[in-house]
């Protein structure tokens, strides 16, 4: 256990604390200047996350016997915490220069900050029941963030993540007080050495590990506990729709079901939960993707793609083989970078247009292309074309299956991988390089800082994918062996 990265809880959480005061008077030039404060405290913490090991060791030796929730140092937990920062970080920068001024967005920034902390909380820690406190600061930050707007239907959209998300807590809460009941404890090695060792009631853990896993299904749109997500994305501000597919529903579902397959790998006699696992990854993957297909509004159409790749990612999770964990891995961070590249450029899209319906669009390239060349390397990136970063995490997702005995998972991944490429090409076409329409005519690019996060993450798409080896070797192997 390692305390670490504690401080990366710790400094969002002040952060928003202080937001309020820096917004006392409602001045343009003071709230940009405030908000770009923040976004660069945000830019520190992510130089400093790969410090996290040596705060650790002077943490532990400043506090003593100080009693601490457990603190999760390993590299998955730095990992999914540079993940979270860059996400919140391109939300922030996006919001200087899209959300409106005024006392709200002292409330908007507080919002994104506390939401940024819960998510840290997530994943550093090393017991269930803390992560589930955790889980309800991102929770309730989330269920305001998609109300912001106040309008009917931003709060339509909350008022279903609301009425999904509060079932889905009560089942973990539930799955936390049987696993405490049947093995004395709700640390994740407790729950290790517990479950390997044979120790505790086969059925109770059984029983709680379920409660999680539909729990931690419902909180990442898989199918069938999806029906909150289209509503969700579809009426939240651009940069909270970016900050919700590309990391929050990764956080508070999925990074919890990759933990959780290590235990049930790990320990005999809980196939079942895996197998269930796959089987729901997969049918997310296809129902995701169908879904997508027959969508005229862009938001929506990217709402159902994000319930298909992260379909991918527990599908490889579930088969948890060391290659399996690597796709997994890989693509929960490559689905933050792109999905919020093209959330955040179909907020670039309406600005510029007034709608979201893509048969109302077309000849977008030649005004808009920054936009236009970013979302192309987001839709192909998703799409798994070499050399892009989606291509590795999709190839090694579906190798991983092909050798770990599951070939109809793998035929399953290959051709919905063909499907989206197929309705990506068609949005393009539609949006990018048709006809320019009367919505477009008029259409400008968007301002320099608006651009600036989704140029970013395009790069790292493009770098990322071309030196792929250097950067499994670097940051994904030690996530991976921690998993392990």
């Amino acid at each position: 256990m390692n305390q670490g990265l504690v401080p990366f809880i710790l400094l969002p959480a002040l952060a928003a604390v202080i937001a309020p005061f820096l917004w006392r008077k409602s001045r343009p030039a003071v709230e940009s200047l405030s908000a770009l404060v923040l976004g660069l405290g945000l830019i520190a913490a992510l130089i400093g996350i790969p410090l996290a090991g040596q705060l650790g060791a002077e943490f532990r030796a400043a506090r003593g016997s100080f009693p601490m929730p457990p603190f999760r140092g390993d590299e998955f937990s730095t990992l999914m915490l540079v993940t979270i920062f860059l996400i919140s970080l391109a939300s922030v920068f996006y919001s200087i220069f899209s959300v409106p001024g005024g006392e709200k967005r002292a409330s908007y920034y507080s919002l994104i900050l506390i939401c940024t902390a819960g998510m840290a909380g997530v994943v550093t820690t090393g017991d269930f029941f803390t992560m589930y406190v955790f889980l309800e600061v991102v929770a309730v930050s989330s269920f305001a963030l998609i109300a912001f707007s106040g309008d009917s239907e931003g709060i339509e959209g909350a008022l279903k993540y609301l009425f999904l998300s509060a079932p889905a807590s009560f089942l973990i809460l539930l799955g936390v007080a049987l696993l405490f009941l049947n093995t004395g404890g709700t640390s994740f090695s407790h729950l290790f050495q517990t479950a390997a060792g044979g120790g505790g009631s086969k059925a109770g853990i059984l029983a709680a590990l379920g409660l999680f896993a539909c729990g931690f299904m419902v909180k990442a749109g898989l199918v069938p506990f999806h029906g909150w997500v289209p509503d969700a994305y579809q009426s939240s501000p651009a940069p909270i729709s970016a900050l919700l597919s590309g990391i929050v529903t990764k956080v508070a579902g999925v990074y919890a079901l990759v933990r959780m397959s290590m235990f049930l790998h790990a320990a005999p006699g809980y196939a079942s939960v895996t197998r269930a696992l796959m089987f729901f990854g997969a049918l997310s993957i296809v129902v995701g993707a169908l879904a997508a297909m027959v969508q005229r509004d862009f938001k929506r159409l990217l709402a159902f793609s994000s319930i298909s790749q992260v379909g991918y990612i527990v599908l490889s999770a579930g088969l948890g083989t060391p290659m399996a964990l690597l796709g997994a891995t890989f693509h929960l961070f490559n689905h933050a970078t792109f999905k919020a590249t093209l959330f955040l450029n179909g907020a670039a899209v309406e600005r510029a247009t007034g709608t979201r319906d893509m048969t109302q669009l077309g000849g977008l390239g030649s005004r808009m292309p920054w936009t236009t060349g970013t979302s192309v390397v987001a839709f192909l990136s998703t799409a798994g074309i070499p050399p892009l970063s989606g291509f590795w995490s999709k190839l090694i997702i579906i190798v991983a299956l092909w050798v770990g005995g599951a070939k109809g998972y793998a035929i399953i991944a290959l051709l919905a991988s063909i499907l989206t490429l197929g309705y990506f090409l068609i949005l393009q076409r539609r949006i990018f390089f048709g006809k320019v329409v009367s919505f477009t005519e008029g259409a400008e690019e968007v301002a320099a800082g608006m651009l600036l996060p989704v140029v970013v993450l395009a790069a790292l798409m493009v770098i990322i994918g071309l030196y792929f080896p250097f950067i499994c070797q670097l940051l994904l192997d030690p996530a991976v062996k921690a998993l392990l």
